[in-house]
């Protein structure tokens, strides 16, 4: 396991030991409350960089984007020979009211993350390797430390 990404996962991991959501009340207008949603969207998908690289992830892509395709891919990386597609899911709520965060993963999520897998296949010529999809779902109650579920292999390519 590499030193320098134990460290940082240790200190990315202590920075969110009263969770990853911003500790400011609510906000009252939706514009504010999507800023705060992405802030915490980037929070967790910064801890869940860390955490697969403490792990023995390579990652070799971030919120891969393409060109004309609506939507990304969270995190790409290597697990061993693997090329790993990552979804990241992250929940600061307690209440059950959007389920868990493995629950966003629905069908449509998932047929449209295979065609963006397809896509980073072909735009850097990585046919060749094995792949998988991965989904890391993050719960940060506000107050609290994360706890971290990593699903690998979670879905196939559709």
């Amino acid at each position: 396991m590499p030193i320098l990404a134990r460290a940082m996962f240790g200190l990315v991991n202590w920075a969110a030991r009263k969770g990853l959501a911003e500790t400011s009340a609510l906000p009252t207008h939706s514009a504010a409350a999507g800023r705060k949603a992405r802030r915490t969207g980037v929070r967790g998908e910064t801890y869940a960089y860390w955490y697969l690289r403490r792990n023995g992830y390579i990652m070799i892509a971030r919120n891969f984007t393409y060109r004309g395709v609506k939507g990304e891919i969270d995190l790409v990386g290597y697990d061993g020979e693997t090329l790993a597609f990552v979804e990241v899911k992250t929940r600061t709520s307690t209440s059950d009211e959007f389920g868990s965060p493995e629950d966003a993963v629905t069908a449509g999520k998932q047929r449209h993350l295979s065609q963006m897998a397809r896509l980073f296949v072909r735009e850097y010529r990585a046919s060749g390797a094995p792949y998988r999809f991965d989904i890391l779902a993050i719960e940060a109650p506000p107050g609290q430390r994360p706890v971290v579920r990593l699903h690998k292999g979670a879905f196939a390519a559709q």
